[in-house]
């Protein structure tokens, strides 16, 4: 791997970083002082599956545990249980990603609508069974679906102002592995 691609790796990593501590400072600002309201979608959600999908080796494990872990503590949801969730589905997509690069924009959405929906469903599932104090069901699905909803957007983000696009065939090496 050359100097200038090694740097690049590390910048973009950098980069992940700083946009999600970025959308959690945002989330966290008390824009909305009364209760009820919109449901907003889940951004840090959206851009690790987006650049799961796109790049891999931008987003490895450590930081999107590191990410989805924080945004747990952050957001007083129960620790780890959505991280985890979170970081399986990543990596999930991270394996499809070959596949994807190839296919349409439409098998891209859904592939991605059904890990946020599995990952709605299961988290709600898991707090079920543990007899944890659930999140009513029905913000829970319209987040989800609102998320699914702001995904192209963050494609658009992702590719026309960060840069984050998905490897052309000639990038990857002889074995499939990029370059």
């Amino acid at each position: 791997m050359s100097d200038h691609a090694s740097s690049r790796l590390w910048v973009m990593r950098a980069g992940f970083a700083l946009l999600m501590l970025t959308i959690l400072f945002f989330h966290l600002l008390p824009l909305q002082t009364s209760t009820g309201g919109l449901i907003w979608p889940d951004f840090t959600l959206c851009f690790a599956f987006a650049w799961s999908v796109r790049r891999p080796e931008y987003v490895p494990p450590l930081l999107l545990a590191g990410a989805f872990l924080l945004t747990d503590l952050l957001l007083q949801r129960p620790p780890g249980l959505w991280a985890v969730l979170a970081l399986i589905s990543c990596e999930n997509l991270k394996g499809q990603s070959r596949g994807l690069r190839d296919a349409t924009l439409m098998a891209e959405i859904a592939s991605v609508a059904i890990w946020i929906l599995g990952i709605a469903v299961t988290y709600r599932v898991v707090h079920a069974v543990l007899l944890i104090d659930a999140p009513a069901f029905g913000p829970l699905f319209l987040q989800a679906v609102a998320t699914i909803i702001a995904y192209p957007l963050v494609i658009a983000i992702t590719h026309g102002v960060l840069g984050v696009r998905k490897a052309a065939p000639d990038e990857l090496g002889g074995k499939g592995v990029r370059s």
